[in-house]
């Protein structure tokens, strides 16, 4: 028999959540896939570990049940999302308070801040306070203002915000007249969790985007651990699509080489892989900075004592390593055993040399608790987690960048999840222009070639 042209339509090197959710796309409009991932397992960063019957994220990233590619991406009907409790609470002057929920529980549009202290007292029964005098993020009407603006930028179209002038998110927050006060109190606090960048220098388009997507709906992760939503996307593919354990060494718009089963011809070449990873295949390619995440997770067995409930917890005094950190079984009971509670901390920037004493000590005036006798299960450090959105960023990245030859991944869009599957939507839509594929897909990327 003949050897045939090609041995696929499409070539995707990287089964992270953009590569498989771009299989998926180009599948649904009869488009031949061969989906190559290096790891031996799908996901990327997006993996978790199982240790004695907990299930530990890796990067802790945080959903939204606001992102649109998320309810509609293909290959994601099973895909059950876990909700925090609405809004935040945030640990300042010795007290939490609750933060950004909208009143009354109903939706964030055209709902007022609403700011709640909650009773917290250290075990030896004596009450802490705020400063006396001192409102926890301003009086009454810095918290209406903030909340109107919550309200406001829920409902504001996507165009409308990349439209606005790009500046240093905290700069930006200061020109708007947001007193100091509130955005050292909520908002940085609330961005760093969402962004990993609690210097705010992250473009303030993304950070409105950031907020939009809190405003709008709840923070949210998946059931079972991060891992489960690219096992999802993998498992919904056609059998044979996905191999594991394959290094690519070189593409070209007509194939791709890999160590272990050299050439694998194909009409088109699409790069899924982290941004690092891309530039080596494709040296044009820019490599963005990126910010340090470090993750920690303990487990106690006097789930009793911690009083969050399902809430994120955030630290505005910044009083220690700890940015963030939640009772994940709280969240999400199938990640721990019966009778344990997972606690899940993340750390910004450089981790400090004695990490697990640290975060202790921080966790222990975050929960008033005791962390004496907690558990360490794991510590996963990311030098190159998230990639920075300093200004000038382009929420658009070029997608394709010649006919046969395309590349996604958050690092052509925003740093999130969401981010990564918009970007494959893009790129999908441009290979199907270019096959001459007609599809429902968005509008493909004008043909001429951008600057990577």
């Amino acid at each position: 028999m003949l050897e045939p042209a090609y041995q696929a339509d499409v070539v995707i090197v990287g089964a992270g959540v953009a590569g498989l959710s771009a299989a998926h796309r180009l599948n649904r409009a009869g488009v031949t896939t061969a989906v190559l991932e290096a790891a031996p397992y799908v996901g990327g960063r997006m993996s978790t570990e199982k240790v004695d019957g907990f299930r530990l994220d890796r990067m802790g990233q945080l959903l939204s049940t606001s992102y649109p590619e998320l309810r509609s991406g293909p290959g994601l009907d099973a895909l059950v999302l876990r909700r925090f409790a609405p809004g935040v609470l945030l640990h300042r002057d010795g007290r939490r308070h609750r933060a950004g929920a909208p009143a009354g529980g109903g939706s964030a549009r055209g709902a007022l801040y609403a700011v709640r202290a909650l009773a917290s007292a250290p075990r030896n029964g004596s009450a802490v306070s705020p400063a006396r005098g001192a409102a926890p993020m301003g009086g009454a009407v810095d918290q209406a203002r903030l909340g109107a603006a919550l309200g406001r930028i829920a409902t504001t179209p996507v165009d409308r915000i990349l439209a606005r002038p790009e500046l240093p998110a905290g700069r930006a927050l200061a020109e708007r007249g947001i007193p100091a006060r509130t955005v050292d109190g909520f908002l940085r606090p609330l961005l760093a969790a969402l962004l990993c960048d609690p210097e705010l220098t992250t473009s303030s388009r993304c950070a409105d985007l950031a907020l939009r997507s809190f405003a709008s709906g709840r923070l949210c992760v998946p059931e079972g651990g991060a891992e489960v939503l690219p096992e999802l996307l993998a498992r919904a593919l056609p059998p044979g699509t996905v191999h594991t354990g394959v290094r690519v060494t070189a593409v070209s718009t007509t194939s791709v080489t890999t160590a272990e089963h050299g050439e694998i011809r194909c009409r088109a070449v699409l790069l899924a892989t982290d941004a690092r990873a891309a530039a080596a295949l494709l040296p044009g390619l820019r490599v963005p900075d990126f910010h340090e995440v470090t993750v920690v997770h303990h487990t106690t067995d006097e789930p009793d004592t911690l009083t969050t409930g399902s809430s994120l917890l955030l630290d505005a005094d910044r009083g220690g390593p700890v940015s963030h950190t939640y009772v994940v079984s709280g969240v999400d009971p199938s990640r721990a055993p019966q009778g344990r509670a997972l606690i899940s901390s993340t750390v910004l920037g450089p981790p400090p040399a004695d990490i697990d004493t640290a975060v202790r000590t921080h966790l222990s005036r975050l929960y008033g608790t005791s962390t004496h006798r907690w558990e360490t299960l794991a510590v996963h450090h990311t030098p190159e987690a998230i990639p920075a959105m300093r200004p000038p960023h382009d929420l658009r990245r070029p997608v394709r960048l010649l006919a046969g030859l395309y590349v996604c991944g958050d690092h052509r869009d925003t740093s999130t999840i969401q981010g990564a599957l918009h970007s494959a939507h893009r790129a999908t839509a441009s290979i199907l222009t270019d096959l001459g594929v007609s599809g429902s897909l968005h509008t493909a990327e004008p043909p001429q070639r951008r600057a990577a």
